[in-house]
Order: C-alpha cells, then sequence, then structure tokens
C-alpha cells in the first residue's frame, strides 16, 4: 500500500482523529510471526503531526470498513474512554447465509475464547462467558441469503460472526470457521460510525463505501447503490 493509497482511504480527519476505510484481508497490527499489517503505513498519516496516529480500537484481519485511530495520546485517552463507556455508534453490514426467524431483535449470549494444540483458537457461547450483546435487523434477501444490520454493544472478539451463526442459524458468507459458505471473502464490513467526540457539537463519524468483494451478494439481496446507511 503506498501512501497515497492509505490517504484515500481516510473518511474523516479533525485535529483529533481520523476515521479510515480499513482493507479486508489486512491485519491492523503485527502478529507474532510479522508480515503485512495496516499500523505499517500510519507515518502516511501523521498529516503534518509530529508522530503518526494510533490505534483506538480493532478490527479483524478480515473485515472492511471505519477504523477510528487518535492523532496523539490525549486523543487516544478521550477515545478509550468513550469506548470503554459505550458512547461509540458502531453500525455493521453483513451478508449471511439463509434467513434469521425474525426481522429483527437482539442477540444476548456471552463468548469465550477457547484453544487447543491442533485446532487452534474459536470463540464459543459458554454461560461464564463474557458479556456480549448485539442488535439486528434484516435489510433484503435473495438467493439464499440475507443482509443484515448489526449493532454490536459490546466489542467481544468474533462477536457478530458468532451470534449470527448460533443465535440466528446464519452463518456469514465467507466464514467457514463458524459454519459459513467457503469460497468467498468475509461478508462483514464496518458499514458506519460515530462517537460525541466534542461536547458541543453533534456526534462526528464516517460511513464507509461498501468494499468490492460484497457488491454482487448485497446486490442480490436488493443493495442499490452505495447511499448513507
Amino acid at each position: 500500500m503506498t501512501p497515497e493509497q492509505i490517504q484515500a482511504r481516510v473518511l474523516y480527519r479533525d485535529g483529533l482523529m481520523l476515521i479510515i476505510d480499513k482493507p479486508a484481508g489486512l491485519p491492523v497490527h503485527a502478529g507474532p510471526g510479522g508480515g503485512p499489517n495496516l499500523e505499517r503505513h500510519f507515518d502516511a498519516l501523521r498529516f503534518g503531526f509530529p508522530k503518526p496516529p494510533g490505534l483506538a480500537h480493532r478490527l479483524d484481519r478480515d473485515t472492511s470498513g471505519c477504523l477510528i485511530l487518535g492523532r496523539h495520546p490525549k486523543a487516544l485517552r478521550k477515545l478509550g474512554k468513550l469506548f470503554q463507556d459505550g458512547k461509540v455508534d458502531k453500525t455493521y453490514w453483513a451478508v449471511v447465509a439463509g434467513t434469521p426467524p425474525e426481522e429483527r431483535g437482539r442477540i444476548e449470549l456471552p463468548l469465550q475464547k477457547v484453544s487447543n494444540r491442533t485446532g487452534g483458537w474459536r470463540i464459543i457461547v459458554a454461560d461464564d462467558g463474557q458479556s456480549a450483546v448485539t442488535d439486528y435487523r434484516v435489510l433484503g434477501r435473495g438467493d439464499g441469503m440475507t443482509w443484515l444490520e448489526l449493532k454490536p454493544h459490546t466489542g467481544r472478539t468474533h462477536q457478530i460472526r458468532v451470534h449470527c451463526a448460533t443465535a440466528l442459524g446464519c452463518p456469514l458468507l465467507g466464514d467457514p470457521q463458524y459454519g459459513g459458505p467457503e469460497g468467498h471473502p468475509l461478508h462483514l464490513q464496518s458499514r458506519a460510525i460515530s462517537l460525541p467526540l466534542y461536547p458541543s457539537r453533534e456526534a462526528v463519524g464516517a460511513v464507509a463505501p461498501v468494499p468490492p468483494h460484497m457488491r454482487a451478494a448485497l446486490a442480490a439481496c436488493g443493495f442499490q447503490g452505495d447511499v448513507p446507511a
């Protein structure tokens, strides 16, 4: 990714934060083995500041869309408090296999991480797990798929993926780890995000464009263009 390419992915910018459109398939930071990651490109996002921005939260490697960066330590502390207090409004779009039993609803299933030497790790529903809450709404259907709007109220790892697969019986396209159809990239996007960053002003935020790999499935479910969420 060139400096110009990452700068072109900036959706919102002010003196405290940036919102960028994270590409699918790229981890936000280096794992134990290193490799390509989004953070290594942050120097191109200084825009005159002495240091690169930092991550205010995270998205999974295969999830695309709105990602917030703080432009300096004080901003990161303020953003961290807003996330901790549940004041950040997050909207995700997903395309799932099958159709939920209801047009809208709330999923409340606690989640826990489990691992073993041979299969690696995954997230499961467990009574003694961490609280996880997701609201969902059906936006369209077609070709055996459903287009969902999802609003997670907690930020657990793989929360939307496990809640859709377990509670709705509708795993995400491209998510074979949780029973979804293979042969696709993960059909999950952080579509929009907003937060009350300035007390005397309206919430600020951004809407990410639909990623290319989700356009065909969304069109099959009735999506007719990239309009604000």
